[in-house]
């Protein structure tokens, strides 16, 4: 079975998905456009998104590049143990919907920043507005755009750079209409997602029998488990090569959850979502958005694993080379480029379609934080709504172009995608949550140990990072599988997981430290009714934490 390119019926497929996505947003645009500008409808699409349209968003910005490529990647490499960064936020976003929402809505948080002013004061909301916005456009839409760009290429043939420009305008398009084109269209994007991924899910097994000479999908499944065992596993001892990445029970108990709580509770371009709707349909579109993150392992891990078993029957030799090494983030562009002619332009399009969505979330939450939090609060405070809607245009252009022009010089092909957004996201999201959690619960904590956390732990996750030994013998770190020693550089460096449940405790300590001994003023005002969820959520949200301790129960 040879590789090949796009056929002019893939394209066809792929140009009947791009005209219904840029069709419809441009309907929802053009249906809204006699209505006055406001800032509430083009950042969160205020009382429009259905629980449906929400859940669907989240997804659709959230799974990208990083999952289909770098995570395909990490299944054949490690296997089915790298879900946990799906099934995990599953049960995050529970808390989130039960715990956060409630607090964001009552308050009419509408942006990160603005939480942290109304909490603490404006020096903590600036430093952290600013950081966002780098850490946005530096990380995550350079690595999405580096990573879309090179699958697209690899899958097509199109030039490299091509293939990135063309995927910021399509993004661009997307995101000029504001929030409610973009959470309608993810509903389209996420309905190509998943079709064209499991589509690429079913030959990946189904070639997996049919290399034992029989076929079936099940019968492939049970193949991958027999003849790949280590490859079943959720949790890694220390003997296990890939430990450094997922050290055993801290996916269960230690760094993952502050990963995830970060992630889904405390980051601008995720909780956007929600923002613009009331608290029944928020956390309905979360509960729904959990169930689809329940799913995602089967359409990103399971080819991984089955192009490492295919491999490892001699298939793909060649085609798993970068450079003329093994490359596991090749598994998924060299399976696509297996499916049959039509059916390789739907799948083709569920990666385009998840690459545009993540990219368009982001930039619409750059747009939002600068023009909310920086442009109108420093810059031009008589701005009215129209004159912000067109700054936060502008800022998305902006924020693309800057991107295109320093994705390819940050070495994101020799970090790996999903491991470079990780890490270095990781360096400061334990100070992040600190402050966030300690903001929403208790209330003497103070601007003194925000700025503490918040510094401090970015400062504390550098050393953490790469221990230089100073003299003192740090080889029971090694011993005890908390730090491996790098035998060039002689440093000693700890899990980036583990890194951030030490660094994350570290903020909490500054935070208590330094918190006044009275109440603060600007303490939040919670009871327990906030947090009491409708009866059929409770029901749909123990039915996703028993699938998640059924699947850790059998995988373990």
């Amino acid at each position: 079975m040879g590789l090949q390119r796009l056929q002019t019926l893939d394209y066809i497929v792929f140009l009947v998905y791009f005209c219904i996505v840029a069709g419809y947003g441009y309907w929802i645009y053009h249906r809204k456009k006699s209505k006055e500008a406001s800032t509430t409808d083009f950042f969160l699409a205020e009382g429009s998104l259905t629980w449906w349209a929400i859940g669907a968003s989240l997804i659709a910005s959230n799974i990208s590049a990083e999952q289909f490529i770098g995570m395909s990647g990490s299944g054949f490499k490690m296997g089915l143990a790298i879900s946990t960064y799906e099934w995990m936020a599953a049960a995050t976003l529970m808390i989130v919907a039960i715990f956060f929402m409630p607090i964001y809505l009552k308050n009419r948080i509408f942006t990160m920043p603005q939480f942290l002013t109304q909490r603490y004061n404006e020096t903590v909301s600036m430093i952290m507005a600013i950081f966002w916005l780098l850490l946005y456009v530096i990380v995550n839409l350079t690595s999405i755009l580096y990573l879309g760009a090179l699958a697209v290429s690899t899958i097509s043939g199109l030039n490299f750079w091509l293939c990135m420009v063309c995927l910021a305008i399509f993004a661009i398009i997307i995101t000029l209409g504001g929030m409610k084109v973009i959470g309608y269209t993810d509903v389209i994007q996420v309905f190509f997602l998943i079709m064209g991924g499991l589509a690429t899910t079913y030959l990946a097994l189904n070639l997996v029998s049919e290399q034992f000479g029989e076929t079936g999908v099940l019968t492939g499944f049970n193949y991958m488990m027999r003849k790949a065992p280590e490859h079943f596993h959720m949790i890694f001892n220390e003997e296990n090569p890939n430990y450094m990445d997922l050290p055993g029970l801290t996916i269960l108990i230690g760094g993952m959850w502050i990963v995830n709580l970060n992630y889904w509770g405390c980051n601008q371009y995720i909780t956007q979502r929600a923002l613009g709707a009331d608290l029944p349909t928020a956390r309905n579109g979360i509960l729904f958005a959990a169930f689809l993150k329940l799913l995602m392992p089967i359409i990103v891990v399971f080819p991984g694993i089955a192009a490492m078993v295919l491999h490892q029957e001699g298939m793909f030799q060649a085609e798993m080379l970068t450079g003329g090494e093994l490359n596991p983030d090749n598994a998924y562009p060299v399976l696509l480029n297996l499916l049959p002619v039509g059916l390789k332009g739907l799948s083709f399009a569920a990666l385009t379609a998840a690459i545009v969505a993540s990219l368009a979330g982001k930039a619409n939450s750059i747009s939002t934080i600068y023009t909310l939090d920086i442009y109108k609060k420093y810059i031009n405070r008589d701005a009215n709504e129209q004159k912000q809607v067109n700054v936060g245009r502008y800022a998305v252009l902006v924020a693309m172009i800057v991107a295109v022009a320093i994705s390819d010089s940050l070495g994101i092909d020799k970090k790996g995608g999903f491991q470079f957004i990780q890490e270095y996201t990781g360096f400061v999201s334990p100070g992040i949550f600190a402050v966030f959690l300690l903001g929403f619960f208790w209330k003497k904590a103070n601007s003194k140990g925000a700025l503490a956390a918040i510094i401090g732990g970015f400062i504390l996750s550098i050393i953490l990072k790469f221990l230089p030994t100073w003299g003192v013998d740090l080889s029971f770190l090694s011993d005890a599988g908390f730090a491996v020693i790098n035998t060039e550089s002689g440093l000693y460096e700890i899990p980036f997981l583990d890194r951030m449940g030490f660094v994350f405790i570290f903020c909490v300590l500054m935070i208590i430290l330094l918190a006044d001994r009275q109440n603060s003023p600007k303490g939040l005002e919670i009871d327990a009714s906030m947090f009491r969820p409708h009866p059929s959520f409770t029901v749909g949200a123990m039915i996703v934490v028993g699938v998640i301790v059924a699947l850790y129960t059998v995988f373990w």
